[in-house]
């Protein structure tokens, strides 16, 4: 099947836009050119998140080399009149990025909401960070070697911003999405002291019964894994159809996601991740809110009911909405998203205060 170019999903742009959206995506370097390029189309976007101006905020984004070489791309937004309740460390899905949704939009002197804007304004610290290979950092488009450095990357970039003047004295919170929830629970294995609680949207902390591969088919995955670590071989339908119950449209503007199939070597690393994690959801001690959709095909929500009825957490909520997909902030109808920001940002405030009287 031949897919078309990511340029034939937006009519009106100039040649050049389309031979950067066309360009092969592998490598960090094009990826940037098309982010950049393209961010003036972004703002024909109807979403509700995108029409919220939000002021009053200070954000900075740089690029970072960590201790492995590899230049990352981070972000962090921070209310600018008061100090931060709290700190709130992203980690995003499999083949997204802390841009896009996440960051927001910039028109006219305004920015425009986003995830992170919505958490500002709302008086949190927010930093981001796009793992090696993923959105705007260095390395192999969505290329996951190995899923335990990934985590030591995240670890290693999170740690340097809680010791920032600013967040060192305040609580910190992990935040994953999807493939991101499984980021933070290894996270949150690596330093199970460090946090004081962790928000999880449709996370992929296990793969459902019913949808485990036959044990043949994961023995040809790890044979042909070994010789062809980087090739886009793993079968997958449209991810942005399965996860968007509205506005799916939309994904397609987030154009330096991952949009390919499964790597092999990638495909096979989080297998192994979600086999650990599902083995290990007894030890998750942290304070805990889970959200999911009932209706998500990509995650199943029976994953997060089992993490919540397993996790040794003595604080711990799970909220199912009903008939909703896997993208809760980003393809739900507004209502939804609006609600899933409010269960947000009440369970964030009552946690920060906790954490703030026991201080």
């Amino acid at each position: 099947m031949v897919t078309s170019p990511l340029s034939s999903k937006f009519n009106g742009i100039s040649d050049d836009l389309k031979k950067i959206l066309d360009a092969n995506m592998d490598q960090a370097p094009a990826r940037r050119r098309a982010r950049d390029a393209f961010k003036d189309v972004q703002f024909s976007i109807d979403h509700c998140l995108f029409k919220i101006p939000t002021q009053g905020l200070k954000m900075e984004e740089k690029y970072e080399k960590n201790s492995r070489g590899l230049e990352i791309f981070t972000k962090t937004w921070l209310p600018e009149s008061s100090p931060p309740k709290a700190l709130i460390c992203y980690c995003h899905g499999y083949g997204d990025t802390c841009s896009f949704f996440f960051e927001g939009m910039y028109l006219v002197s305004h920015w425009f909401a986003g995830i992170a804007r919505k958490l500002a304004s709302a008086g949190y610290g927010v930093c981001a960070m796009d793992y090696p290979g993923f959105g705007l950092s260095d390395g192999l488009h969505c290329y996951i070697e190995s899923f335990d450095k990934l985590v030591d990357d995240v670890v290693e970039y999170y740690s340097k911003v809680k010791e920032r003047l600013e967040f060192r004295a305040r609580p910190s919170f992990l935040f994953g999405q999807s493939m991101g929830g499984a980021v933070a629970l290894k996270v949150h294995f690596k330093q199970p002291n460090a946090w004081n609680g962790a928000v999880l949207l449709a996370p992929m902390c296990k793969i459902a019964d019913d949808m485990y591969p036959p044990f043949i088919v994961v023995q040809i995955l790890l044979t042909i894994a070994k010789f062809l670590p980087k090739s886009k071989m793993v079968p997958q339908k449209d991810l942005a159809d399965l996860a968007f119950r509205e506005k799916k449209e939309t994904a397609d503007y987030n154009v330096i996601a991952y949009k390919d199939k499964p790597r092999l070597k990638t495909a096979v690393e989080l297998l192994h991740t979600t086999d650990e994690i599902a083995c290990r959801l007894e030890e998750v001690s942290l304070p805990l809110l889970i959200l999911h959709g009932e209706a998500d095909v990509v995650t199943d929500p029976s994953v997060s009911k089992a993490l919540y009825e397993k996790a040794s957490s003595k604080d711990k909520n799970l909220i199912l909405y009903k008939d909703a997909y896997h993208s809760l902030l980003e393809g739900e109808p507004d209502e939804v998203i609006f609600r899933v920001f409010d269960d947000i940002i009440s369970w964030l405030d009552d946690h920060s205060k906790n954490d703030a009287n026991q201080s």
